[in-house]
């Protein structure tokens, strides 16, 4: 009984209003009330049926069970199971989810004791909800105070309330990683076909039903989708927070610009909790030395390709793993990227607009395109890579991420007409707004315009190394304007990005972007008069000249309050001699033909070398956003020449670049703009 009161202790200060959030739907500032087909925001069931009492006292664990997969590697998972009081596993039979993660699953067995202690877990969750830091030095960190209370723990952990509720968990550490034997492939051809035999293993044991879902976080997201695009038998639910589709593009080297910030501190993550050995294993006498024979013989996972990746002089230097990843065409390559349209599985994604993996987020809707709007639904909130769930579970306000986990499960693997096939399919909260639900992302009712560029002064950003206007009409006269890569971005939203959120009790980095423009090229709008909608992906085209044979370019879109604080709503980069690698046929455009969501294959091998002081167009897409405006506030397009940590130029891009100071050509005749989606003229 003490998972319902540990469920109840994390909706302090909502309880009361779940009914009435229930019965309002919160949509650009206009309440409805749900009706029969439209469940509303926070149905307040779906939290009664998570916290209600459970079927089965008690949860049953065996540590370590063995999978062999068919090369003879054994992985490894840890069953959480039905039980009585007692904890003796119950005879029954029930759907199973499988959770695989490269991070150990010891790191998923501790969390789970951290929040299931029953002398523990209430007295601190009861003091992490009593906390109130709004206004001081730690205010920033809120939303990891707020991302517990919104139910992430128990699916990057263990849901016990929904194991008790009738559901086996197996939790497997993926080949190479954690417990299991072999070497770490990341997300390689035979790391994904694993999956499939862990399904048919979990499908064919005796406390199986042969109901099978899917649950997890970012990687246990990633292998979620890789794996039901194969169409494996009997996969019948998806739970998927934070996962991707195309490794290369979203992570790895977005716009060309290589994401050393975050590939660095995963990788260190990996590799240093592969060698965490199998401690429940060694309680009980055993050891195995496969499992330390294979991490001796690869110690450090991707290393030697991300130093290479840094500091090679040229492609040629590179080595032929390396240069896998350069190659849109080869198997590496291929591997990373997921086709969801071949996705037959009911599958709800969790994001956020902050979060390292946006730009295969805000997709999914189109991505799922083999699903019908039952069968697929889609969250974005307002958070980064380790808060999502921060803003939800209170008033006006989706329920919690356990709670619309339970929920999606019941309808698809019990059966269980709880409404959930009728939520809104994307279900967003608005930067700088409140939540929003619609049947499309982006939404409907945006209209993509120009605001071109000029050097005229908007009075607004004199901390920058310049203060230029965004208009709807060309600028009227010339201007070369020069900026030279720098270090200000390391107190950025976009640092606190690449960080997976951690640097978010920084907010004075993460919540304001004027330190970061004390480098940056500004172009700021007139004031708007009344709240403006924006919604969708952003492209900034830019006039471009560099000293060298190549450049890189980094921009951020924010949203400037009259109190002068610049907040992100969205940022992209691109190195200038892969301009030439875009994909039309990907690619989006509006109406008059301009490009709104450029895609690039990034291949580094074609690279288009320019000639110094020509002048280049480039086409920089930031990820899509939803945000709104409020009356009184700017728009804001910075120009950066680097964006350390979150990204910055590949070894050979940099050689050629030689860092030198980069400049924006601001011509009436051939003008600078960015193409920009949104229901009301702005400027």
């Amino acid at each position: 009984m003490y998972s319902s009161t540990v469920r109840k202790l994390l909706a302090i200060g909502t309880t009361m209003t779940l009914t009435a959030a229930a019965l309002t739907l919160w949509s650009g500032g206009a309440i409805a009330a749900p009706t029969p087909a439209d469940p509303g925001l926070n149905p307040p069931e779906w939290t009664a049926t998570q916290d209600g009492p459970p079927k089965y006292p008690g949860v049953s664990v065996e540590n370590s069970v063995p999978i062999t997969m068919p090369d003879g590697v054994v992985l490894r998972g840890d069953v959480y199971r039905p039980a009585d009081a007692a904890g003796v596993p119950t005879a029954d039979q029930n759907p199973v989810i499988v959770n695989i993660t490269p991070y150990n699953k010891l790191v998923t067995t501790l969390v789970d004791a951290a929040i299931s202690t029953p002398t523990l877990s209430p007295l601190l969750l009861d003091f992490i909800n009593s906390l109130n830091l709004t206004g001081t030095p730690l205010s920033g960190l809120e939303p990891l105070q707020n991302m517990i209370g919104g139910g992430l723990p128990y699916l990057f952990g263990v849901d016990r309330t929904l194991i008790q509720s009738g559901y086996t968990q197996v939790v497997v550490d993926a080949r190479g990683t954690g417990t299991s034997q072999g070497t770490w492939g990341v997300f390689d051809d035979l790391e994904q076909s694993d999956t499939p035999h862990v399904l048919d293993w979990a499908r064919s044991q005796p406390w199986s039903d042969g109901k099978l879902g899917m649950s997890g976080v970012s990687y246990s997201a990633v292998n979620q989708l890789q794996v039901a695009a194969k169409q494996p038998q009997g996969l019948d639910a998806l739970f998927a927070v934070e996962p991707m589709t195309d490794l290369a593009r979203d992570v790895i080297a977005p716009g060309g610009g290589f994401g050393v910030g975050f590939l660095s501190l995963w990788l260190a993550l990996v590799n240093s909790t592969k060698f965490i050995p199998d401690v429940q294993s060694m309680l009980r006498g055993e050891f195995d030395a496969k499992w330390l024979q294979d991490r001796l013989a690869e110690p450090l996972t991707y290393f030697p390709e991300l130093a290479e990746a840094l500091f090679a002089p040229s492609e040629s230097a590179l080595s032929a793993g390396t240069r896998e990843l350069t190659d849109p065409e080869s198997a590496r390559r291929n591997a990373y990227l997921t086709d969801a349209s071949a996705i037959t599985t009911p599958t709800f994604v969790v994001g956020g607009w902050h979060d390292l993996f946006t730009n295969a987020e805000w997709r999914s809707l189109d991505q799922l395109s083999s699903l019908g709007a039952d069968k697929k639904k889609l969250i974005m909130g307002s958070g980064f890579h380790i808060t999502p769930g921060a803003d939800m579970g209170g008033e006006n306000q989706p329920p919690r991420l356990d709670v619309l986990q339970r929920a999606w499960f019941d309808k698809w693997l019990k059966g269980i007409d709880n409404g959930i096939d009728r939520y809104s399919p994307a279900t967003v909260h608005q930067l700088g707004g409140g939540w929003v639900q619609s049947g499309t992302f982006p939404r409907e009712g945006q209209e993509y315009r120009r605001l071109y560029l000029d050097a005229t002064s908007s009075g607004t950003a004199g901390h920058a190394v310049a203060d230029g206007s965004l208009s709807s009409t060309p600028p009227s006269s010339f201007a070369r304007w020069t900026i030279a890569p720098g270090l200000s971005t390391l107190c950025s939203n976009d640092a606190t990005q690449a960080s997976t959120g951690m640097l978010v009790i920084l907010p004075m980095c993460t919540d304001d972007t004027r330190l970061a423009e004390s480098n940056a090229l500004t172009f700021t709008s007139a004031p708007v008069a009344v709240a403006t909608d924006i919604s969708g992906p952003i492209n900034v085209h830019l006039n471009t000249q560099v000293d060298a044979t190549d450049g890189f370019f980094a921009v951020m879109v924010t949203d400037v309050a009259p109190d002068g604080r610049s907040q992100v709503i969205s940022s992209g980069s691109l190195t200038t001699s892969l301009r030439n690698t875009l994909d039309t046929a990907q690619s989006g455009y509006s109406a008059n033909g301009d490009l709104t969501d450029p895609v690039y294959t990034l291949d580094l091998a074609n690279r288009a070398l320019v000639t110094p002081g020509e002048v280049t167009a480039l086409d920089i897409g930031t990820h899509a956003t939803d945000a709104v405006l409020q009356p009184g506030h700017r728009l804001r397009v910075d120009v950066y020449a680097f964006n350390f940590p979150k990204a910055i130029s590949l070894g050979p891009v940099s050689a050629d670049t030689g860092l030198r100071p980069e400049h924006v050509v601001i011509d009436p005749n051939s003008p600078s703009w960015i193409n920009l989606p949104s229901n009301v003229a702005i400027g």
